[in-house]
C-alpha cells in the first residue's frame, strides 16, 4: 500500500441541525482511486467538498500530506474538482476555459500554451482550442472540464458524480477514460457517485456510506463478495436478502429449511441477515433442490435471463444463461461458499452507524 496522503479525522457536519456527517474517519492513499458510494444524502458530496475546502467540517480536521488544510481555502489547496455539471465559461474557448487557472497564477504564455497542447492530447480533443463549449457534445465538455482541472498538475483529482447526466454508453467509455488518466497521471482521485456499477468498474477502494456513517471499506471484490451488513448487500448489486437463523457453525436454517455455509462463530440459533447473490442462485430438478418453488416471472436481459421463484411466499432472485418457464415448479440449491452471513442489527444507530472490525 502507497503512503496516506489524505486523512479525514473525527470529521462532523451539521445543516440546521441536521447531522450529515458524524464522526466521519478516512484515509485515502496516494496514486488511488477512492470512490464515495450511497444513496442521495448520505454525506458523500459533503465529504467532497471538505476535502476541496468548499465546506468547512464543524469538527475535526482535514490532514493532507502530513499538514492540517481544515481551514486552507480551496484555492491553496493542492487538489482541484470536477462539477457534475461541468462549470465551463460559456463565453470562453476551450483554450481559455482551460487556461483559466493558469493565467490567474501568472504563468508565461509559453507555458500555458504547452499545457493547454498537453491536456487536450491527453484527454483525446486535440485541435479543439477555438471551439466554444456550446458546440461540445456532454462526453466532450466533461473531458475539458477534466483538462481544465489536469493542467493546474493537483495531487488529488475531486471528482462529483461527472459522470451524472451522459447517456449510458458515454459514461461507459467515460469511466474507462478516467481509469487510463488516473493510471497515465498518477495523480489520487476521490470520485462521489450512487452509482454502484461505476463503483465496481473504475474504484481501487469503495466506501460505501449512509446516513453520515462509512458502512464498509474494502475492494470492489470485497465489497460485493463479503458485505458486512444488510445496506451494504442490498445496495451494491443484486441480491437475495434474507433473515435467517444460525442454528450453529456452518448450518442456517432459511425460512424453517437447512442450508449449509462456511461462516462460524455467529453462536447458535442467533437471527442473522444473509445474502445470496442472483448468479449464485443454482436452479435444478425439485428433487436435487434444498428448497423447491415456482418460476413466476422470466425477464431477458441480454447476457442473462433474470429468473424470479416464489417459494413459499419468499421471492428469490437467479441470474441464468438458461430459461425456465414460468409456471415451472423448479428446485434451488446454493454452494455453501455463496452464502454470506451477516449479523443483524440491533438498533437503527447501529443499523447507520459505521462498522468497526
Amino acid at each position: 500500500m502507497s503512503r496516506a496522503l489524505i486523512e479525514l479525522q473525527h470529521i462532523s457536519k451539521s445543516y440546521d441541525g441536521k447531522p450529515v456527517l458524524d464522526d466521519l474517519e478516512l484515509t485515502i492513499h496516494e496514486n488511488e482511486f477512492v470512490t464515495l458510494l450511497g444513496p442521495s444524502g448520505c454525506g458523500k458530496t459533503t465529504t467532497l467538498r471538505i476535502l476541496g475546502g468548499f465546506e468547512t467540517p464543524d469538527e475535526g480536521h482535514v490532514i493532507f500530506d502530513g499538514k492540517d488544510i481544515t481551514n486552507v481555502p480551496p484555492n491553496k489547496r493542492q487538489l482541484n474538482m470536477v462539477f457534475q455539471n461541468y462549470a465551463l465559461f460559456p463565453h470562453m474557448t476551450i483554450a481559455d476555459n482551460i487556461a483559466f487557472g493558469l493565467k490567474i497564477k501568472r504563468k508565461t504564455d509559453k507555458y500555458i500554451q504547452d499545457k493547454i497542447s498537453y491536456a487536450l492530447n491527453l484527454v483525446g480533443l486535440q485541435g479543439f482550442e477555438k471551439r466554444m463549449p456550446g458546440s461540445l457534445s456532454g462526453g466532450q465538455q466533461q473531458r475539458i472540464a477534466i483538462a481544465r482541472a489536469i493542467v493546474n498538475e493537483p495531487h488529488v483529482l475531486l471528482l462529483d458524480e461527472p459522470l451524472g447526466a451522459l447517456d449510458l454508453k458515454l459514461r461507459q467509455d467515460m469511466q474507462y477514460e478516467l481509469i487510463r488518466l488516473k493510471n497515465e497521471l498518477g495523480i489520487t482521485f476521490v470520485y462521489v457517485t450512487h452509482d454502484q456499477q461505476e463503483a465496481l468498474t473504475m474504484s481501487d477502494t469503495i466506501v460505501v456510506m449512509n446516513q453520515g456513517y462509512i458502512q464498509q471499506m474494502g475492494s470492489p471484490e470485497t465489497i460485493y463478495n463479503e458485505p458486512e451488513n444488510a445496506f451494504v448487500a442490498d445496495f451494491i448489486g443484486d441480491s437475495n436478502l434474507f433473515p435467517a437463523t444460525f442454528v450453529r457453525d456452518e448450518l442456517i436454517e432459511i425460512d424453517g429449511r437447512p442450508f449449509l455455509c462456511v461462516d462460524k462463530g455467529f453462536g447458535q440459533n442467533t437471527p442473522v441477515d444473509i445474502v445470496i447473490r442472483p448468479e449464485d442462485v443454482i436452479i435444478t430438478t425439485p428433487d436435487k433442490g434444498t428448497v423447491t418453488g415456482v418460476v413466476t416471472d422470466l425477464i431477458f436481459q441480454g447476457v442473462h435471463y433474470e429468473i424470479c421463484i416464489d417459494v413459499n411466499g419468499r421471492e428469490w432472485v437467479c441470474h441464468s444463461t438458461e430459461a425456465s418457464l414460468v409456471g415451472t415448479m423448479v428446485g434451488i440449491a446454493v454452494d455453501p461458499f455463496n452464502i454470506q452471513v451477516m449479523n443483524k442489527p440491533e438498533s437503527e444507530d447501529e443499523e447507520a452507524a459505521a462498522i468497526e472490525k
